[in-house]
């Protein structure tokens, strides 16, 4: 029987993902402080962020499909369950930072500690390689033992802490932030 590392596949985000990645981060918004966002989107109002990561530059979505073993799910474009994705985004608009990103990872729940978000890292790094990129920073929303772990595991560095800098269901969060020379 294949294993889950085998069975998963990591590509490009595409339209066709659209419905399910909006799932799947509004299952954030909603039940974590990990997205300091606080009302769920709709798939058009995701349609943005999603053509903002073409498939090539250095802004990038990558996504996890594996095989449906859930009985409530939505698919994604190839009719596999979507297990999550990871991007690089712009750090910050002014022209100075273009070759800096910020990277995240998000996993459907149940998808934790199956190898999927250091498979879709690696895939994004070695997309980023050819690319005009410096530096890669992620926030880290605090705590996070697993994405903290994540990062550490691809040379990322802790650079400082903002403390209480967000606020969702009624209490203050702190968030980490790792920088990774690329």
């Amino acid at each position: 029987m294949p294993t889950e590392r085998t069975e998963t596949q990591v590509r490009p985000g595409v339209e066709a993902d659209l419905e399910a990645l909006t799932d799947l981060y509004n299952h954030y918004v909603r039940e974590t402080p990990i997205t300091f966002d606080t009302a769920v989107f709709t798939p058009e109002e995701r349609r943005p962020w999603l053509l903002s990561h073409p498939v090539d530059g250095p802004h990038r979505l990558m996504v996890a499909t594996g095989p449906d073993r859930a009985p409530d799910h939505t698919p994604g474009a190839s009719g596999e369950r979507l297990l999550g994705y990871a991007t690089s985004s712009a750090f910050r608009a002014k022209p100075a930072y273009a070759t800096s990103v910020e990277v995240t990872v998000y996993l459907a729940p149940d998808a934790g500690g199956r190898g999927i978000g250091t498979l879709l890292y690696r895939a994004l790094f070695d997309a980023l390689a050819g690319e005009d990129v410096h530096r890669a920073y992620a926030g880290i929303a605090q705590p996070n033992e697993a994405s903290v772990r994540l990062h550490e595991r691809f040379g990322f560095r802790h650079v400082g802490t903002y403390r209480e800098v967000g606020r969702k269901f009624g209490r203050y969060w702190d968030v980490a932030w790792y920088e990774k020379d690329l």
